[in-house]
């Protein structure tokens, strides 16, 4: 067998490379394949809406039905109008918002001039916050304008909605800001 030295190095590189991916595990044998169970399978399922942006995307909350209510998975619902199933990177991880350590379940309060947070009770974080609303809202309240129309308003305070409330949840919180007299009321799907 007459060998050139581009015959000689093409059959060593082709050895070499033989014997490199030998070492990487690589089986030709048949393999058998185990169907593992969903974890979503005896799962309840609820359909929800991404709190991320204003589009409103579709989603399928499963819930554990072990009476825990934990969040198993979260996925774009292919029957929503909007995305169809696809999610954004933000949505896709949306998880985090519900299984997550890190996760703010108390109310906390710095006081003006503090360096440091503090936790505080649900009762007292309420009625600082209807107190201070209050306030706000008398100081301020016109019940006429400078021609002397009935206006009723309050400029001190302002709202902005969200894009993951849905048309009833946005009656109901459109009615109570009117209520109060708001007249800066916006919404997060026209920002």
């Amino acid at each position: 067998m007459k060998l050139n030295r581009r015959d000689f190095i093409k059959i060593t590189g082709a050895t070499a490379a033989g014997i490199a991916v030998s070492g990487l595990g690589f089986d030709l044998k048949p393999v058998k394949a185990h169907a593992g169970m969903l974890k979503t399978r005896y799962a309840k399922e609820t359909t929800s809406i991404c709190c991320y942006c204003a589009v409103g995307c579709g989603l399928i909350v499963h819930t554990s039905n072990r009476g825990d209510g934990r969040v198993i998975n979260i996925e774009g619902d292919p029957d929503h109008v909007i995305n169809q199933g696809a999610l954004c990177s933000k949505g896709s991880s949306i998880k985090q918002l519900t299984e997550n350590a890190n996760r703010l379940t108390e109310p906390m309060y710095r006081a003006p001039n503090s360096d440091h947070w503090q936790k505080v009770s649900w009762d007292w974080a309420l009625s600082q916050i209807t107190d201070r609303v209050k306030k706000t809202r008398d100081a301020d309240f016109e019940t006429a304008n400078a021609k002397g129309q009935t206006v009723n308003r309050t400029t001190r305070i302002a709202s902005v909605g969200s894009a993951a409330m849905d048309n009833e949840e946005c009656w109901i919180y459109q009615a109570l800001m009117r209520s109060l007299g708001l007249v800066y009321i916006e919404h997060q799907a026209r920002i």
